[in-house]
């Protein structure tokens, strides 16, 4: 009998690479457009017609631009009721309103705030300057701040959102704009709003 015993053949399986499946690369997401509401179609040149339109004050009372016509007109538009800058551009355009109305000039201030918002805004702080509330409509959009091209997109802490960018037209006795600040710094604004409705260019 043979002593020796037959040996298994350990037949080793070839070893097949392992495709490297490469993980698909995430591209970054297309940053989103601010929700609902659309932007401005642009701001109003100087020299342009300005919009007429008519809003309600503080009050509930309507108050439309073209009733303005002879005299000067400061509309400057703002974010928000009662947040420490419009609260100070509210304040400064108040101390000096008796300066504005010796020229026959008068300030009207506006925001997509409620009427509600704008009458506790102006008790609080005393606000003898007009308050006019362009609430926004179904898509989200304020009509007037965006007929005045201040209605923009936005961005804080990366979010998009849409928004007033605060800015300031001084309306000559024609209708036209006179003269046009953007984006608005607050300190010190009033006074030379206040140069410019002197001094017009």
């Amino acid at each position: 009998m043979p002593t020796a015993t037959a040996k298994k053949s350990a037949t080793k399986k070839p070893a097949t690479k392992k495709s490297a499946t490469k993980k698909p690369v995430k591209k970054a997401a297309p940053r989103k457009p601010a929700p609902a509401a659309m932007a401005s179609a642009g701001l109003i040149a100087v020299g342009a017609k300005a919009p007429v339109f008519t809003l309600p004050d503080a009050s509930g009372k309507l108050v439309t631009l073209s009733v303005f016509k002879g005299k000067p007109v400061v509309l400057y538009f703002y974010p928000k009721d009662d947040t420490p800058g419009c609260t100070q551009e509210a304040c400064d355009f108040r101390d000096n309103l008796a300066a504005f109305r010796k020229l026959g000039c008068t300030v009207l201030g506006v925001s997509p705030d409620s009427v509600k918002s704008h009458a506790k805004f102006a008790a609080k702080h005393k606000l003898t300057i007009a308050l006019l509330a362009d609430e926004p409509a179904a898509d989200g959009t304020p009509p007037v701040c965006a007929q005045f091209g201040v209605w923009q997109e936005k961005s804080m802490y990366g979010r998009a959102y849409m928004g007033v960018v605060r800015t300031t037209y001084v309306i000559a006795k024609d209708g036209t704009v006179a003269k046009r600040f953007d984006k608005v710094s607050v300190p010190g604004h009033a006074d030379e709003v206040l140069a410019a409705v002197k001094s017009p260019a």
